[in-house]
């Protein structure tokens, strides 16, 4: 909120059909709301096929309101939602605060705005929503019909399960929200029907944002609902559905892709959840993943070498360890002193810039994938690591032929996510035989090559069901790794170049010459 001038409120009225209602819901908005905000009243007739707006343009003419008032026609319908784009639209355009939704009918109660707007206006929320449901039985006692009523409960209960919400109320069309909160959220790509509130509610959820619930009166008199109740609920289910399997990285739905909501002063970088570099990904070192079978792979004392490791997620376990750790890549470190060295380069450029030989081990986790050409980028690092055929390399990547993903398949689905297999920022997909080939055409030897399981603690927490599910999908890596391995590790070292072979040759003679001259 501006500390200087009063906040702008506007109070955005959708309406259809609505010429025996709108009138008096116009006239119900409380005149105190003018005590802590600048109020203009935006009606948006949405192509009605009455005179609703006219009755809002008699009250304009009128001037009967203590407020600005605007009234606006739709030549065509845009639906529940698409009404309420252009509404936010108005009023992110118009440099207002905070718009409050309140419907032409008259089935919420204009009168409760000052109360429903406070928590806002105290900077302690970013949306308020008015609930039906937080005093029970009150719902029932204003006239919810019993069928209504249990679809409320059930829905919202289902979808509190799959969001990881609390909310008494998934349905409320009472809502008020600051217009910094909808900048931050894409609210254009939501559904233009009655499904446009779960999509903004899911994409608030995504954000982070602090969401609050204040009671509100019932009321059900002769409005006509408009709502196909069993389509609503599979629709709200199956968006549900969705934003949880995004959340697992099997689907991908931009309006989803939704960065944590920043709080006044913290910096603008803390609220994105998806940036370059290695920052959307998390360390997996308290189950089986690539991560632990890689330092399974690392002597102690090792001289290692993290190739695309700015993230320093493994520099910790290397240095309890006993190894001196060095690291590449395009990005700077996130915590430069975990490193004994840090080189910043172009993973995508002509010839790796190091010499191996000062290397016992490298690390290749989950960096072919992202590169323009991983063939020019492993044969460069084949030439510089030929002069060293000791060396261990250990490289990992995801297995696009992973149960799940040849499933989606099966349903036409091929969806990118923001992790995962099929991540927004990967430029190739391997299986296990085409993850060998790029090694062994490239003159190394692949000495194994072994499934990992999905990372399920990450997806559902450090429970007994993840670790069930690990241990679960170990299993069946065991009977077929192609079909169930949700990445893959290959442990590979270099063949001998014909330089390295050459010289070893010249020397092994001249200490074979000097032992004859002996």
């Amino acid at each position: 909120m501006n500390a200087t001038t009063r906040p702008r409120l506007l109070v955005l009225i959708v309406a259809y059909n609505a010429e025996t209602t709108i009138q008096r819901v116009l006239h119900r908005i409380p005149a105190r709301l003018l005590e802590g905000f600048d109020v203009e009243v935006l009606v948006i007739d949405d192509g009605s096929t009455d005179r609703t707006f006219d009755r809002g343009e008699d009250v304009r003419r009128e001037a009967s309101l203590p407020f600005t008032l605007t009234v606006l026609a739709n030549p065509v319908n845009q639906g529940y939602g698409g009404n309420q784009k252009i509404g936010f639209h108005y009023a992110i355009e118009h440099g207002f605060d905070v718009v409050a939704l309140v419907h032409g009918d008259g089935q919420y109660a204009p009168e409760s705005l000052p109360d429903l707007i406070a928590p806002l206006a105290a900077g302690e929320a970013d949306a308020v929503f008015g609930s039906r449901m937080l005093h029970p039985g009150e719902a029932r006692r204003g006239g919810m019909p019993l069928y209504k009523y249990v679809g409320n409960r059930i829905l919202t209960a289902i979808q509190n399960r799959l969001l990881h919400a609390r909310l008494s109320e998934f349905h409320s069309g009472y809502r008020l929200y600051a217009t910094a909160a909808l900048r931050r959220i894409p609210f254009h790509l939501n559904d233009n029907g009655f499904r446009f509130d779960t999509d903004i509610i899911i994409q608030l959820l995504v954000a982070r944002a602090r969401i609050r619930e204040l009671p509100i009166p019932t009321y059900y008199g002769d409005e006509i609902c408009r709502v196909n109740g069993i389509a609503y609920a599979g629709e709200v289910v199956a968006a549900s559905l969705r934003a949880r399997a995004q959340q697992w990285s099997v689907f991908y739905d931009r309006k989803l892709d939704v960065g944590r909501a920043v709080r006044p002063g913290e910096d603008q970088d803390a609220g994105r959840t998806f940036r370059s570099g290695n920052d959307q990904y998390e360390p997996k070192l308290t189950f089986s993943s690539t991560h632990t079978l890689a330092l399974e792979h690392v002597p102690p004392g090792s001289r290692v070498l993290d190739v695309g490791g700015a993230s320093g997620f493994l520099t910790e376990a290397l240095r309890a360890r006993g190894c001196r750790t060095t690291g590449v890549d395009a990005v700077a470190p996130s915590d430069a002193a975990a490193f004994d060295a840090f080189h910043l380069y172009d993973l995508d450029a002509e010839e790796f810039p190091l010499d191996l030989r000062e290397f016992d081990c490298v690390l290749l986790l989950d960096v072919v994938e992202h590169l323009q050409s991983p063939e020019r980028f492993v044969d460069g690092f084949a030439r510089a690591a030929a002069l060293n055929p000791n060396l261990t390399i250990v490289a990992s990547t995801g297995n696009v032929a992973f149960v799940v993903v040849r499933l989606m398949l099966l349903l036409g689905q091929f969806n990118y996510g923001k992790r995962g297999i099929l991540d927004l920022t990967h430029t190739r997909l391997f299986t296990f035989g085409t993850f060998r080939r790029l090694f062994e055409q490239a003159g190394f030897t692949v000495v194994s090559m072994s499934g990992v399981p999905a990372p399920f603690p990450l997806a559902l927490g450090e429970r007994p069901a993840a670790r069930l599910l690990l241990g679960l999908n170990r299993a069946l890596v065991r009977v077929s790794r192609s079909l169930f391995a949700f990445q893959m590790l290959a442990v590979v070292r270099p063949r001998p170049s014909l330089a390295y072979l050459l010289e070893r040759a010249r020397s092994a003679s001249v200490e074979r010459s000097a032992g004859r001259a002996g």
